[in-house]
């Protein structure tokens, strides 16, 4: 069943159903780039990982210990107060990983990386997140590198992150809902935008390789429609009650329940 709307799904955008999506969004952004590199260019998964605390309920692990006096053996009776046991408080932690694809040339030592793209998460937008953290690290060398970083962002709601300054695109791109950047390492001032609004197909964007080289052309609205058809939205998703959130403004929230309801006539 395909998606009820033309371009990005707002009820994607949920963080229980975004991570899936993000992850298979990334892995067929990889497949659809593949077959249009010329060679030697080459698509890979790259990842990143870090430590965040548990989310997840799990009962206390608490010991509490009585204390007390005691008396020792000798005639005279001291009281001998018991040395303190502290209460061990259990904060677990779990490992969390996002993926991206990585344009290389070359192999082994040789390999190179020529152009990451990424697709933001909702803990790259999360002020205080070690995944914003690390991700603005990561983006900041990038930046200062001789590699090309394609940044997509289908996330209304969570802090600007992409590498554009927020106050300097909304001077000079039209209102837009979501939004693509890419920045070239050889053409270092200026950013490229995509402006996305929900209602939109998603737009076809120019991947760089090495100068010289060229681009890529790679149909994002296609990813998405692979995406959502291999994966379990329709069946997740209750249409019919579920509210996206962030909340939508009257006037998309109006456009999103025609559509809602033109699909389910369908």
């Amino acid at each position: 069943m395909p998606s009820p709307f033309p371009g990005m799904d707002p009820y994607l955008e949920d963080s229980i159903v975004f991570p899936d999506f993000h992850d298979g969004f990334v892995a067929y952004l990889r497949e659809a780039i593949q077959p249009v590199l010329p060679e030697p260019y080459y698509a890979a998964l790259g990842r990143r990982a870090w430590v965040e605390v548990s989310e997840r309920f799990i009962g206390p692990d608490v010991n509490v210990v009585l204390q007390g006096l005691k008396k020792n053996d000798s005639r005279d009776e001291v009281a001998v107060l018991d040395v303190a046991q502290p209460i061990v408080v259990h904060v677990p932690h779990d490992e969390q990983t996002e993926t991206l694809v990585e344009i290389y040339i070359g192999r082994g030592n040789d390999r190179r990386l020529v152009t990451a793209i990424e697709v933001l998460s909702p803990s790259n937008k999360s002020p205080g997140e070690k995944g914003r953290d690390l991700y603005l690290r990561k983006q900041a060398e990038l930046l200062d590198s001789k590699t090309h970083l394609v940044e997509i962002d289908f996330l209304r709601g969570g802090t600007h992150t992409t590498a554009v300054p927020e106050k300097r695109m909304r001077q000079f791109v039209p209102p837009f809902t979501y939004h693509v950047c890419a920045h070239r390492y050889d053409n270092f001032e200026d950013f490229f935008i995509y402006p996305i609004q929900l209602g939109d197909p998603l737009p076809t964007i120019s991947i760089p390789l090495l100068p010289g080289d060229g681009d890529v052309r790679i149909d994002l609205q296609q990813v998405f429609v692979r995406t959502y058809d291999a994966g379990p939205y329709h069946r997740e998703i209750d249409y019919r009650q579920a509210v996206p959130l962030p909340a939508l403004t009257n006037e998309q929230a109006t456009w999103a329940l025609g559509k809602l309801d033109s699909s389910i006539k369908q």
